[in-house]
């Protein structure tokens, strides 16, 4: 399931941002890639010093986390901290698969993939976020302060920037539900029952669904 996010982060909060990450550095991703990764990685990531890279990560999680369909899509039990991405002429990241164990404090599955688009898509040209799918590829080219959550176990790339700077925040994250269609399942179940109390409110059918979706979160959730 691939679920986008709107307005993740406001205008004004991109702008703070892009002018946040002004005081760092950009490095070669090459150096952090793996090594089946480093032949077709081909992107800048942000580094700070400590102050900075506290302040930026405390803005995005907690925009991220109280998005209103974050918890619905992800489930999440643990994130990776935020990497800041940013591609320029020539750079991307050619077909890869993100890798199934990350360390932080702890080892983290990684369940699911998050793209922050920082960037607004009139600012570059290229560097679509496009997805493999049995040989069909979706290409995926957000506003900035839009985001995008899919499984990591999908192939996926950064198509090369021919103008301009692409900048992306990215996360991975560990979902309570291990399988992509369990939360999908779950995800349509808490849209319905959200569509279901906009517009009739608190109704039998509401009440149906959410015990049906406390159940199956009950039965699947992996703490």
């Amino acid at each position: 399931m691939i679920k986008q996010l709107s307005q993740v982060l406001s205008s004004q909060q991109v702008t703070a941002i892009i002018q946040l990450i002004e005081h760092g550095n950009f490095e070669n991703g090459k150096d952090t890639a793996g090594w089946h990764a480093k032949e077709v990685k081909n992107n800048l990531q942000w580094q700070g010093d400590l102050s900075l890279t506290e302040e930026l990560e405390q803005c995005l999680l907690s925009s991220l986390t109280q998005h209103p369909d974050f918890s619905g899509a992800a489930y999440a039990k643990a994130m990776m901290p935020f990497i800041i991405s940013e591609s320029t002429l020539g750079g991307g990241y050619g077909d890869h698969i993100d890798d199934a164990l990350m360390v932080n404090n702890a080892v983290l599955r990684t369940d699911l993939s998050c793209t922050i688009f920082l960037s607004p898509p009139e600012e570059y040209q290229g560097g679509e976020l496009v997805m493999n799918f049995s040989g069909v590829e979706m290409a995926f080219k957000l506003n900035a302060g839009d985001a995008i959550i899919y499984p990591s176990t999908t192939l996926h790339r950064v198509n090369p920037v021919t103008s301009g700077s692409r900048k992306v925040a990215l996360t991975w994250i560990e979902s309570h539900i291990p399988l992509s269609s369990q939360r999908e399942i779950l995800c349509d179940l808490d849209s319905a029952r959200k569509e279901i109390m906009n517009l009739n409110g608190k109704t039998d059918a509401f009440d149906k669904i959410t015990k049906t979706h406390a159940n199956l979160l009950r039965q699947w959730a992996v703490t």
